[in-house]
């Protein structure tokens, strides 16, 4: 088995990934060097011990002389990695140990992986309320739904930081950047457009709220049910909601009748899309084949029929990754002092991400190289801003 090197496409083998990988990706970098018995009074007793009773008489102090207010947590209970699905805590911490060098890497931040073997919303609520003191902010990560849009919103009410689920908003934020970007080459407006989102769960979820909110002109949201619509029984809470925005055609039946005429295709459910399926789209019509590591539709055979397309691998044009986002979307809030990430720094991100690719679109360049050393700068100074507007700095 081998996977894809993103910069050049050359061949990496199983040997190179385990190796890469033993003993952990991560370590803890000391800021001030402990080289002598002076350097050691300071850093530790008896000198921390006048730092520690600072803090104790202000905690405010705790954001300037300890790590916590530039820290973030990465937070999984392994119910929802990647592809693989229900793998557990312990198979999930490669992952968050990769989210946490990304972070470093793209954004400048600190991050520590926790992942938690519970299930259970209360006891992770419970968990990370007890930890606060330790972390600036919590990026939830492969968290299944629909359990985590309640996670997500209880952690928002219950603590005084920003946290953000990735795989919904950090989706949701690249997803919107690269249609900006198709549209500029294309000269469509997105007021004008239907978009098809293929998968309702938390990567499409967000995929649709954030797609209103930059006034898409219509949305139709597919399950494995069929098109998700106001008078269809047994919809879960978070899709009886959308129900009531979405698919203003009142249209019925799966994924032919959601197909036939669109604008834009997102695919975010791991299925199959047929090619006489996309040759039924509009003139000019966009494809996003995101699921990965197998695309709905193979992007050699969707361009056949459709102008633009982009999948989330590396060894395709247009790829659609969440680095591209949550780098700058935390440093940003932290950057700002924000409580929380408001829909509007969200929107802010997306813009900030479309205008680095702005000066060298192209129908195979919607999106900045997730390797672009501009955009997490770019995307951080768009979420400050936006937070001071919305008064959450």
């Amino acid at each position: 088995m081998t996977a894809v090197n993103e910069r050049t496409t050359s061949p990496v083998t199983d040997e190179e990934i385990f190796a890469a990988h033993e003993g952990g990706k991560l370590g803890i970098a000391v800021t001030k060097p402990l080289a002598d018995p002076r350097s050691l009074s300071i850093a530790y007793t008896p000198g921390v011990a006048k730092v520690s009773r600072a803090i104790a008489e202000d905690s405010a102090l705790a954001a300037k002389y300890t790590w916590a207010s530039r820290l973030v947590a990465v937070v999984s209970d392994g119910t929802a990695v990647l592809g693989l699905g229900d793998i557990g805590a312990s198979a999930s911490l490669p992952v968050m140990e990769g989210k946490a060098a990304l972070f470093k890497t793209f954004g400048g931040l600190d991050s520590i992986p926790l992942v938690l073997d519970t299930t259970d919303v209360d006891e992770i609520v419970e968990t990370l309320v007890r930890l606060r003191p330790s972390f600036g902010a919590v990026n939830l990560e492969d968290v299944s739904a629909p359990r985590c849009f309640e996670l997500e919103r209880r952690l928002i009410e219950a603590l005084d930081c920003p946290v953000m689920h990735d795989d919904q908003h950090g989706t949701a934020i690249v997803l919107l950047a690269a249609l900006r970007g198709a549209n500029t080459v294309l000269a469509k407006d997105i007021a004008n457009q239907r978009v098809v989102i293929a998968g309702a769960g938390a990567a499409g979820v967000a995929c649709a709220k954030i797609l209103i909110a930059a006034g898409a002109g219509e949305v139709t949201l597919l399950d494995s049910r069929g098109i998700i619509h106001s008078g269809r029984d047994h919809l879960n809470p978070v899709k009886a909601e959308l129900a009531e925005v979405t698919n203003a055609s009142g249209l019925r039946g799966g994924q032919a009748e959601a197909l036939r005429g669109a604008d834009v295709f997102v695919g975010l459910s791991a299925g199959t899309v047929p090619e006489e399926l996309v040759a039924t789209m509009a003139d000019e019509s966009i494809v996003f084949a995101l699921s990965n590591p197998d695309p709905e539709i193979h992007p050699e055979v969707a361009a056949r029929h459709a102008a633009i397309v982009a999948t989330g691998r590396s060894d395709f044009p247009n790829q659609i990754n969440n680095v591209l986002a949550f780098p700058g979307i935390f440093r940003g809030a932290l950057d700002a002092g924000a409580v929380r990430i408001t829909e509007a720094m969200k929107l802010a991100a997306a813009d900030a991400i479309a205008a680095v690719a702005a000066d060298d679109l192209g129908p195979d360049k919607i999106v900045p190289s997730a390797l672009d050393p501009r955009v997490a700068p770019e995307v951080a100074a768009a979420v400050a801003r936006a937070a001071r507007v919305d008064g959450v700095a």
